[in-house]
Order: structure tokens, then C-alpha cells, then sequence
């Protein structure tokens, strides 16, 4: 069994398609499906079923895709090690973050890691709090940032508190009424435009509200920001975005609130961070220092060195 044939199953199963899998691995067609087959004789049982129409994987190709992505992690680990041990980043680095992300300027970030560490492969996903924090835990993603409520706390991963700050409301630039700043009493009889309930998104405004006694009503549930936005632009309801972020939209009237809700936002990362994981946290914590404040609490939330 050899590592190329793991890559070649994987790149078939995520195609379902011959020919893309092998576009995908630069090899021609033949090669890919001669190495398939010879794989499959060593392990006495076919990984595809094969149609005029499709490939999918048979029950022997389900029970081992799993082990030939941990297998191939795995080399790509040790590859990195050795790079590392030898002073050099090299590898795949997955970063996820939430849309509103306002801690750090993450394009910049992404800018200053891919000029210190060209060699390094880097992805970005976007997603929200709940979502980042599982992928993290399963490994699909190496670092993200979130928002969470101030007293929750990401679990089954490292993590370090970026810092922390207000939400506003949004509303249309015809909004009628003419206040600067209110609390959150006076915005009980409008319609609401927020993250879906039970999100980590929608949990901050949901427990500022509660804790003033206001009961709302939200209409309109969406999935990014960007969408609140355009449901507001059209004097749909009033949005609820972090402070710092919301200036980016300025067509929008921001109201401020005396009883503002507040999110923390988090850095987070696996146990066992790869070495190009460990040289964007350290970008982090020294090269990004007066974007990000990087309180030291000890034990699981100290960055590694």
C-alpha cells in the first residue's frame, strides 16, 4: 500500500469521478485507475462501484476513506516536522472566522503569514462560532476566530480571548426615528433581523434583552452578515452588529445602546497544533500585538511557542 494510492482514493471519493480525480492528481486516467485497481486486489475488496453515470464508494470504501485521509495527514505531518526541525514552515494551514471577525484585521494577518512562510498552503473558511469550534475539534480546521457571550467558553479546544466589545443596532438611512443612542426598552416594538436562534451569533442579543426585561420579535432569521445588511438596507428591521464592524456598511444608521449586548471573541486551536498552526499563533501574539489584546490567563489558553 502506498501513500499515492491513499491520494488517488481520496481524490476519486471527493470527485466521484475518474477523470477529475485524475486531472486533480496530475496523472492520466489510466495510471490512477490501474493503481486503484492494484490497491484493490491487495485488500481483497473493490472501493468503487463503477457506472456508465457515476463512481461511489462501496461499504469497504466507506469504512476506508477515513483511514487513508488520517493516513495522509498524518505523512503531511511528518513532512512538516522534519521542514520544522530544520527551521522551516512548510505544509497546509486551515484558518476559519466568523464574518464579523473585528479583533484583528485578518487580511493582513493572512498577508504578514504568507509573506514570512511562502511554503506553507493556506485556506480560509468562514463560518459561524458553533461550526468553527466542531471543525476545529475534528481537525478540518487548524486555528479560527469567533464571538461568543461574554461568559461562555469554547470547549474541546485550546483557546485565548482576543477581547471584547459592544454590539449596535442597524437600521435603513430612512429609519424614522431620530435618536443617536437608546436603550434596548425603546426597540421593543420593532421587527428584528438576526442569526438563527440557538446560534452563538444570536446568543448575545438574546441574553441582553432578556436581562432587560424585553421581549422581541425577530422575522427574519438569516446566516451572514451580509445578508442582515440587505434586509436592513430595505427597512426590513433593525440588525444588530459588533461596534467595530459595523462602519463598514456606511449607508447604514448605527444606533448605540446604553444597554448594549457584548460578545468576546476567541483564537482557538487544536491540541496538537502543526508547526505552520504554532507560526500563525506566535504571528499572532508578537507580530499582531497592538491589533489584539492577549490577556494571560495560564494553563490551556497560553499561546505555544
Amino acid at each position: 500500500m502506498e501513500l499515492q494510492q491513499l491520494r488517488y482514493v481520496v481524490a476519486v471519493a471527493e470527485t466521484s469521478n475518474f477523470t477529475r480525480a485524475a486531472e486533480r492528481c496530475r496523472v492520466v486516467q489510466s495510471a490512477l485507475s490501474h493503481q486503484i485497481a492494484a490497491l484493490e486486489r491487495e485488500l481483497g475488496a473493490r472501493l468503487f462501484e463503477r457506472t456508465s453515470r457515476r463512481v461511489r464508494l462501496t461499504p469497504a470504501g466507506e469504512a476506508f476513506l477515513p483511514a487513508a485521509r488520517d493516513c495522509l495527514e498524518a505523512a503531511d505531518r511528518a513532512r512538516a516536522e522534519v521542514a520544522a526541525a530544520s527551521g522551516e514552515i512548510r505544509g497546509r494551514l486551515a484558518v476559519g472566522a466568523i464574518p464579523t471577525v473585528a479583533a484583528v484585521n485578518l487580511p493582513v494577518v493572512l498577508r504578514d503569514y504568507r509573506r514570512r512562510h511562502p511554503r506553507v498552503h493556506v485556506t480560509l473558511t468562514s463560518a459561524g462560532s458553533d461550526a468553527l469550534i466542531e471543525r476545529v475539534r475534528q481537525g478540518g480546521v487548524d486555528v479560527a476566530f469567533l464571538g461568543l457571550p461574554p461568559r461562555a467558553e469554547p470547549k474541546g479546544v485550546q483557546s485565548r480571548r482576543l477581547g471584547g466589545g459592544e454590539l449596535v443596532a442597524v437600521v435603513a438611512p430612512d429609519y424614522p426615528r431620530a435618536e443617536n443612542e437608546v436603550d434596548l426598552q425603546s426597540l421593543a416594538d420593532e421587527p428584528f433581523i438576526d442569526f438563527r436562534a440557538g446560534a452563538a451569533g444570536r446568543a448575545q442579543s438574546d441574553e441582553a434583552f432578556a436581562a432587560a426585561g424585553v421581549r422581541r420579535e425577530v422575522p427574519f432569521e438569516v446566516s451572514s452578515a451580509d445578508f442582515m445588511v440587505d434586509l436592513v438596507r430595505q427597512g426590513l428591521g433593525v440588525g444588530m452588529l459588533p461596534a467595530a464592524y459595523a462602519p463598514r456598511f456606511p449607508d447604514l444608521r448605527i444606533i448605540r445602546l446604553r444597554d448594549a449586548p457584548t460578545r468576546m471573541e476567541h483564537l482557538i486551536w487544536g491540541n496538537r497544533p502543526s508547526p505552520a498552526a504554532v507560526a500563525f499563533l506566535e504571528l499572532i501574539r508578537v507580530g499582531h500585538a497592538e491589533s489584539v489584546s492577549l490577556p494571560s490567563r495560564g494553563g490551556r489558553e497560553t499561546l505555544p511557542a
